[in-house]
């Protein structure tokens, strides 16, 4: 919805409101541009539930400016294990919800088979799980489990890469990065760390528009 030079945004799963969805934000940004109502040489401003939000065209990509969530290292749960099927060499309390476990190896995410109710009953209902990648294609992997919100597992999620990004950032010494989200669908992000904000690049499509009469 405008609001002054900018636009109010928010963001719904099927049972909950959230505070951050970067394909949301992928998606009005893309209509917006379309539709005229900017054009390609500004920026679009949204104030969302989880901050400001930024949105700019680089060629082709849309570049999405995010807060960068705070990480806090934690002793890992007791009952990590029995509910994620692996044992973290990290563990990480975010912002927004999140918690966000380390792996060994990428074969440890790949095979992970959460215990979704287990998730939800032991606090870990907004669950990271990552490695450094194996190829050269990507610097890291990463699959996001959230049950608390009504989703078991999100094929592709922008807002955990507030927190992915600058972790990764630390660990590999890069500003920046390629995250390959490997769920069953998967994505990857080209990602980095400007300041204290987080950028995702990424592009949309329009596959179909309609009108509704009232």
């Amino acid at each position: 919805m405008p609001n002054g030079k900018g636009y109010d945004i928010r963001f719904f799963t099927p049972t909950a409101e959230i505070a951050l969805c970067g394909h949301a934000t992928l998606a009005s940004a893309h209509i917006i541009y379309q539709l005229g109502l900017k054009s390609s040489n500004e920026s679009i401003q949204f104030k969302a539930k989880g901050g400001d939000l930024a949105v700019s065209k680089d060629n082709d990509f849309l570049v999405m400016t995010f807060p960068q969530y705070s990480l806090t290292k934690v002793e890992v749960s007791l009952v990590f294990k029995e509910s994620a099927g692996f044992e973290p060499v990290e563990f990480y309390k975010s912002d927004d919800h999140w918690m966000l476990a380390v792996a060994e190896s990428q074969q440890q995410v790949e095979h992970c088979q959460p215990n979704f109710e287990a998730l939800k009953s032991n606090g870990l209902g907004w669950l990271i799980v990552t490695s450094e990648a194996n190829s050269n294609d990507a610097d890291f992997v990463v699959r996001c489990f959230v049950p608390d919100m009504g989703i078991n597992e999100d094929p592709v999620t922008g807002s955990a890469h507030c927190a992915l990004t600058p972790l990764w950032s630390g660990k590999l010494g890069k500003q920046k990065l390629v995250s390959h989200q490997i769920s069953k669908r998967g994505g990857v992000l080209k990602v980095g760390v400007k300041g204290d904000k987080v950028e995702i690049k990424g592009q949309a499509v329009t596959i179909f528009e309609a009108q509704l009469k009232i």
